[in-house]
């Protein structure tokens, strides 16, 4: 059959149709098709048109329509109805056929003269070898037949994920869950470098770790392990004793339980390995275990970071941790759980509101192997975490045989025979007091004895319940004083009036690093922080009340700054782990030692120093006597303060109360009004004013002359605040009446400048960049390092001074009045002998 002839065109010569129909089947099969749809139609000729209307309606351009055969449901989500938004191009024609998303980007990405080569090909193809029309007849049939076993295997797919009881939604939201992180771990994985060399760890060796944990102590950079893991891991690992511990805080005791979690875990499952178990119930074990470890933590906070740390230290290890913790989404919590983690990190209150809903995860403890309490004696608290009791009697007994109990219950997955061990028990806290009469019980037996179930209110009767055995090993690394070593403590005696003005000293003279503010009560908690937000300063807040994404975003955020404040409740006090927080600032004084005690160690954590500063009022004197008492503490160093600059901050301070206590009247009036009509909305009532014409407009003059006279209060105070931050002493007449520093020199200059560019961009930074004229702004431990004064706070040895003063005073006076009595003696004599 004779060739056709060449079309002549401007650019490159377009080979015949025949090599250049075989040549695309063979690189592109998808174009190939096309051709054969589009050859099949110009051999129809005219009679196609008259026999399919829709050909008319596409205007006379094949592809714009699919045959039933090719639409897949499970891909365009169509289950009867129109199809919508069908193109009639050739592109939007490629995009329906079936093809895979590859092919779709390659098509998108043709240019100009690809379209028209393509257009040029159509035309000689009408005048094509039918032989060539056949063979891409069968490859387009082959080509269907694959799409259509793709298809039949997406839809065994759905059916099966169906048949789970997950619908489609929640399915495709976990699935993209576990691909982003499994992309992250990827990611990570290459992007982490081992810190420390094999040389480096060898104090980890000496413990007998196991290397791969090895491996993650180098990757997170813990060169040796604290004292209260290396005197717990080889207890709690090699030997599966129980374990107690006591250590001050920051002391590492979240790897002290975590580690030997892991190293068993790991053990088991190499042992498993060596026993060639059968391959199901080892892609059962990869899918997930049944529940392994139970931590129970008093706050949400520190259940968050207990969970990170495990992470960390089982990262790419195939061990799963979830923390369960309320004010997050239960329904996401119980798919977290389906998914049969190892180790579950959570609060006792979401724990057992699970529990008590039957989660089958959580209620099935027949393989539970730990089972640990963190920070016990805040757990153990009376009137507190009722629910920790409840949970304490949901596990299984350990004097009983762990193979009948796994029997016993039903629907329970049993664990291999290897696994079944005893469960271990571990208690940690910073202030754990333990007895020596604590420790003759457990040598007698004390998991032996009948347990008390009316009340947990003591670490016995913790113990008791949660069935430790008699042999537990007891690491107590407390001190006297319990308190970090690099810890400087000070105190600043004020009035109670007076307890914001030197807040806002320290935080604007002394503010460097980052600084927890610690209250008793969340009324003060909202007055300081709204006054420091008034005076420009940026704080963030966390108590109780707020809700739990808002916490986590505090911490997150404290976390993220090096400057940030931090205004919290003493239910932040416990087991946050902060990596360089330099101040911790006590605005009220805690309730008790241990509340104290916790409150100072979230600073000079990992052998790094810090200070501690508590605001003494006259009413908190016998409490800070007594605190000090109970701490040993003789002697404590006095902040210093230069009382030069308090008139500067009274005047902002005061200004900031006023306009605090105008948005505050203003917020509660908005707030009753808005709850009167909600009610009234709800009860279908209306709501009727019964205020004459004239209380109307003195009300409204009224509003306007409060908002005229908060404007007034906040403009004094942005001028305030522009200005530096200056004592009483110095002049802005005669600068150099009392000398001019470098320190002051170079103050001046940068003033200078800011106002420049003030002036050039006219923008306002309100308390951005405080200047305090004549201060450095050192951190509050440099200062109390420089400056800081010992004064005596025992009250006997107090007491015993002013004893001795008075006595020597009444002795002074004794010996003048003996002195005045010779010397008129001695004048009378002179007198009588005259």
């Amino acid at each position: 059959m004779a060739e056709p002839p060449q079309q002549p065109s401007s650019g490159p010569t377009t080979p015949p149709q025949e090599d250049n129909q075989s040549a695309k089947t063979n690189s592109k099969k998808n174009r190939g098709t096309k051709k054969s749809k589009r050859a099949s139609a110009s051999s129809l000729g005219s009679s196609t048109m008259a026999e399919d209307p829709f050909f008319v309606l596409a205007g006379g351009k094949e592809g714009g329509f699919l045959e039933l055969e090719e639409i897949d449901e499970a891909d365009f989500r169509i289950v009867g109805g129109d199809v919508k938004d069908v193109g009639a191009d050739e592109g939007k024609a490629g995009k329906n056929d079936g093809k895979k998303k590859k092919k779709k980007k390659k098509k998108r990405k043709r240019g100009d003269d690809d379209q028209k080569k393509r257009n040029a090909d159509d035309d000689e193809g009408l005048s094509g070898d039918d032989d060539s029309v056949v063979e891409n007849e069968q490859e387009g049939e082959k080509e269907k037949k694959t799409t259509k076993r793709k298809r039949n295997m997406k839809k065994r797919k759905v059916k099966d994920s169906e048949k789970s009881g997950e619908g489609n939604e929640e399915v495709a939201d976990d699935n993209a869950e576990d691909m982003q992180d499994e992309n992250e771990n990827m990611e990570q994985d290459k992007d982490d470098e081992l810190i420390l060399g094999e040389d480096d760890v060898f104090a980890w060796h000496e413990l007998r770790l196991h290397p791969l944990l090895v491996k993650a102590m180098r990757r997170l950079g813990f060169k040796e392990p604290t004292p209260i893991q290396k005197s717990c891991f080889p207890a709690a690992a090699h030997q599966g004793k129980d374990v107690i511990g006591a250590a001050e805080t920051g002391s590492g005791k979240t790897l002290a339980f975590g580690l030997p979690i892991l190293q068993r875990l790991l053990e088991e499952r190499e042992k498993a390995a060596r026993l060639h178990q059968d391959d199901e119930k080892m892609e059962e074990s990869s899918r997930g275990s049944p529940l392994r470890a139970l931590i129970l933590t008093p706050t949400r906070e520190l259940a968050k970071q207990v969970c990170d740390h495990l992470k960390d230290a089982a990262k790419f290890l195939g061990i799963h941790v979830v923390p369960i913790v309320g004010g997050l989404s239960m329904e996401k919590q119980e798919r977290l759980l389906k998914k049969k983690p190892e180790i579950v990190v959570g609060t006792p209150g979401r724990l057992w509101e699970l529990m008590s809903m039957n989660n089958q995860h959580l209620v099935e403890l027949h393989s539970l192997s730990f089972f640990v309490l963190d920070e016990a004696d805040r757990m153990i608290e009376r009137g507190h975490f009722h629910e920790l009791q409840s949970i304490i009697e949901m596990l299984p007994l350990t004097n009983g045989s762990d193979e009948q109990a796994a029997r016993t219950m039903p629907n329970c997955e049993t664990v291999p025979i290897l696994q079944i061990k005893k469960r271990q028990t571990f208690v940690f806290s910073a202030t754990l007091a333990l007895s020596s009469n604590f420790r003759k019980k457990l040598k007698r037996g004390l998991s032996t004895s009948k347990a008390s179930t009316d009340d947990v209110s003591s670490i016995e009767a913790l113990s008791k319940q949660a069935g430790m055995k008699p042999n537990a090993e007891i690491v107590d690394l407390t001190k006297a004083s319990i308190l970090p070593e690099k810890l400087e403590e000070s105190f600043i005696e004020c009035s109670e009036e007076d307890k914001d003005a030197y807040l806002y000293y320290i935080l604007s003279v002394h503010g460097q690093g980052r600084t927890i503010i610690f209250c008793t009560s969340i009324a003060a908690l909202r007055h300081i922080s709204s006054i420091l937000r008034i005076l420009g300063i940026n704080v963030l807040t966390n108590h109780a009340q707020m809700q739990q994404r808002a916490r986590m975003k505090a911490v997150d955020r404290f976390r993220g700054s090096g400057n940030s404040i931090l205004v919290a409740t003493d239910g932040f006090a416990r087991g946050m782990d902060f990596d360089d927080v330099r101040t911790v600032i006590h605005y009220q004084l805690p309730h008790s030692t241990d509340v104290y005690i916790h409150r100072s160690g979230r600073t000079a954590r990992k052998s790094l120093a810090g200070c501690s500063i508590a605001i003494i009022c006259p009413a908190d004197k016998s409490k800070f006597y007594s605190l000090c008492k109970s701490l040993s503490k003789e002697n404590l160093q006095q902040f210093p303060v230069d009382h030069a600059y308090m008139p500067e901050v009274m005047d902002r301070l005061s200004l900031a109360r006023q306009i605090d206590k105008i948005a505050r009247k203003s917020s509660q009036e908005n707030a009753n009004k808005s709850w009167l009509q909600r009610n009234a909305e709800s009860m279908g009532l209306l709501l009727e004013t019964s205020d004459s014409e004239e209380e109307r407009v003195k009300g409204h003059k009224q509003r306007k002359a409060t908002s005229a006279h908060l404007q007034k209060l906040q403009q004094e105070l942005s001028d305030l605040l522009k200005r530096p931050l200056q004592p009483k002493t110095f002049s802005r007449r005669y600068l150099a009446g009392a000398g001019i520093s470098p320190l002051l020199q170079k103050q001046l200059e940068e003033l200078a400048k800011r106002n420049v560019s003030n002036k050039s961009s006219k923008t306002e930074n309100k308390g951005s960049c405080l200047v305090v004229i004549g201060q450095d702004r050192v951190e509050p431990l440099q200062a109390l390092q420089n400056s800081g004064q010992e004064v005596c706070v025992n009250l006997d040895k107090e007491k015993e001074k002013r004893r001795l003063a008075q006595n020597w005073k009444r002795k002074k006076h004794e010996e003048k009045k003996r002195t005045r009595e010779q010397k008129r003696k001695q004048r009378r004599k002179a007198k009588g002998t005259e």
